[in-house]
């Protein structure tokens, strides 16, 4: 099988660009904190009721917590991401890391629903250090490692999406709501601290000096200069989309009869998704050996047969389990391929490319978890299994069209 991507975009200056080198143990730290970050968007799903019962919020209006967090992490993505091009990371991320400990003490503590929306919406903007993070990470890897080290930092965040919900539910059936922000907010201190204590200088940024402004202006324009940053933006909207219709809506059909599981029970899928998402973590590596675009291909196959079994609900929920194993570990391959090829084509604007990516997933997330509601609603489960499919279909539809008008050499190569 012959190698399928050949980068031609390349890094204005490559001996500016190469790292030099990443540990196991800093990818790992970096993996969990990017985790732990990503979680507290997630923590608020399965507690909605909760927060309802406590502070008076109409089942109407409770929704909104989840929407102004979801807010908070767009704009975050637009305004805060593209400073890891022009500031120093290590001072960006700690202190980062810092005020979401102070903005998860503000959730945790809230007494009327404004402050509860407020800190939410704080809590959304400042979890975008998880993308500074992977910047951070593929920038300090060398160019042979680097799609493997944001694997790895990336199977971080995706678990963290995954179990966020699981470990929610546990601390939430043991102390409430609150607990869960409370225990947050401590996490998040200590590991400021420890980044803090470990994290490299690092060199001079690639826009440092450029006015806010034009760092801003530089991240639009990226779109129109890189094509692989357009092509893999739809894909973070496609598959994103397509995570979030699956688990917007499947706490729905499984809290009721003849299922009536707990928060904590259907917590337990998280942990099913995230053992698939971390398995594949590799998926970066083949990038770095240039088979991205068909890993890509491969993947989103697999996306697309994963709501076979995921539409047998009412005969097995193993069938399910394995189902949404099959998801998880497609999109994960999908989203490390991805975020490996844009930081290859620009490794001197990686924050930019990032921050611009990771908004379409936002857009993304938004977008299937509203289309999954109102198609439960009118369709039921299978109606759900049928949008996901859809979306899924679209997304390797879209993968047809990038190859066939990538020029095949006489080798027989794809190449980019």
């Amino acid at each position: 099988m012959a190698k399928d991507d050949i980068t031609t975009a390349g890094p204005r200056n490559a001996g500016d660009t190469a790292g030099p080198g990443l540990s196991r143990a800093m990818t790992v730290l970096f993996a969990l904190t990017c985790g732990l970050s990503v979680a507290n968007v997630y923590f608020a799903q399965p507690l909605l009721d909760a927060m309802a019962h406590d502070l008076g919020i109409s089942p109407a209006a409770i929704g909104m917590v989840v929407t102004f967090t979801q807010i908070g992490y767009a704009f975050g993505l637009i305004l805060i991401v593209p400073l890891g091009d022009r500031w120093d990371r290590r001072r960006l991320i700690v202190g980062q890391t810092v005020l979401s400990a102070i903005a998860l003490l503000v959730v945790g503590t809230a007494s009327a629903p404004a402050v509860l929306l407020a800190g939410m919406a704080l809590v959304g903007v400042l979890a975008v250090v998880v993308q500074v993070l992977v910047a951070f990470a593929a920038t300090l890897a060398t160019p042979a490692e680097r799609g493997r080290a944001i694997g790895t930092v990336t199977s971080g965040v995706v678990a963290g999406i995954l179990l966020a919900r699981f470990a929610s539910g546990a601390l939430a059936d043991i102390g409430g709501w609150r607990l869960v922000y409370l225990v947050s907010a401590g996490l998040m201190l200590a590991m400021a601290a420890l980044l803090l204590r470990v994290l490299p200088r690092g060199r001079k940024a690639a826009m440092a000096g450029s006015s806010y402004l034009s760092l801003l202006r530089s991240t639009a324009a990226l779109f129109v200069e890189e094509p692989i940053l357009r092509e893999r933006a739809l894909f973070a909207f496609l598959i994103f989309a397509n995570l979030n219709v699956f688990w917007t809506s499947i706490v729905l059909p499984l809290s009721t009869p003849p299922f009536a599981l707990s928060h904590t029970a259907i917590g337990l899928l998280g942990v099913a998704g995230a053992a698939g998402a971390v398995a594949a973590r590799n998926a970066g590596r083949l990038s770095d050996l240039g088979w991205g675009q068909r890993t890509t291909g491969l993947s989103l196959m697999l996306m697309l047969a994963a709501w076979a079994p995921i539409a047998c609900l009412q005969a097995s929920l193993w069938l399910v389990v394995a189902g949404v194993i099959m998801l998880d570990f497609a999109l994960q391959a999908v989203h490390v391929t991805s975020q490996s090829l844009i930081v290859a084509a620009r490794p001197d604007a990686a924050s930019r490319m990032v921050g611009g990516y990771m908004v379409f997933y936002s857009i993304g997330s938004a977008v299937g978890a509203i289309a999954s509601t109102i198609v439960y609603a009118m369709a039921g489960w299978i109606g759900v299994c049928v949008l996901g499919a859809g979306i899924s279909a679209a997304a390797l539809l879209v993968w047809v069209i990038i190859v066939s008008r990538v020029p095949v050499p006489t080798g027989g190569a794809l190449t980019r």
